[in-house]
C-alpha cells in the first residue's frame, strides 16, 4: 500500500531527525543546547546520581534512538530507548507542570512517546534498513524485550532519584 508507506517513511525520518537534534543538544551542545556538562549540571540539580551517567544515557538514548528511527534500523531497540527517555522526562520534569506544553507540561513529550511507540509496534515501514536485513529474531519479540529492559532502566532511574531525595532529607548526626 504505497499511499500509506511513503507518509510513514517521511514521518519516521522527520521524528528521528528531531530526536537526533534533541540528543545532539544534550551530547554536544549543538543547536543551542547545554552540551553534556550543562545537561549533567541540570540533572544533578534535580537529584540524579550519578548525574553524568544519567545525562549520557538520556542523551545517547535520544541521539542514537533518533538515528536508528531515521534509518529504520534496529527500530525496536531505538524506539525503546526513546520511549524510556521520554518517560523519565515526563515523570521527573514535566508531569508536575500539568498536561499542556505552554506550562512546561508533558503534552509534547507524550506525543513524541506515542509516535515512537507506534513505530515500535508497527515497524518502520518498507522504506527502512530493517526491511533489507534478515534478522534471526522476531521483530515483535525484540520490541517486547527492549521495552522490558527500558522499563527496568526507567524504574531504576526513578527509584534512585526518589531514594537520593530521601537520603538528602535525613539529617546527619555525629
Amino acid at each position: 500500500m504505497i499511499a500509506f508507506d511513503i507518509p510513514v517513511a517521511i514521518l519516521r525520518v522527520f521524528i528521528g531527525l528531531l530526536f537526533v537534534g534533541h540528543g545532539a543538544q544534550k551530547l554536544f551542545g549543538w543547536f543551542g543546547g547545554p552540551g553534556l556538562s550543562g545537561f549533567t549540571t541540570m540533572l544533578e540539580s534535580m537529584g540524579f546520581r550519578p548525574a553524568r551517567f544519567w545525562a549520557f544515557v538520556a542523551s545517547l538514548a535520544e541521539f542514537g534512538g533518533g538515528i536508528l528511527l531515521a534509518l529504520g534500523l534496529l527500530t525496536p531497540v531505538g524506539m525503546a530507548a526513546i520511549i524510556g527517555s521520554m518517560l523519565v522526562a515526563i515523570l521527573t520534569v514535566h508531569f508536575a507542570n500539568g498536561f499542556w506544553n505552554t506550562n512546561n507540561g508533558f503534552e509534547f513529550n507524550l506525543v513524541l512517546l506515542a509516535n515512537t511507540l507506534l513505530f515500535g509496534l508497527i515497524g518502520p515501514g518498507p522504506y527502512a534498513l530493517d526491511q533489507r536485513i534478515d534478522y534471526p529474531f522476531d521483530y515483535s519479540l525484540l520490541f517486547a524485550v527492549s521495552v522490558v529492559v527500558m522499563l527496568a532502566g526507567v524504574a531504576i532511574a526513578i527509584y534512585k532519584l526518589q531514594h537520593q531525595d530521601r537520603q538528602e532529607q535525613i539529617p546527619q548526626t555525629s
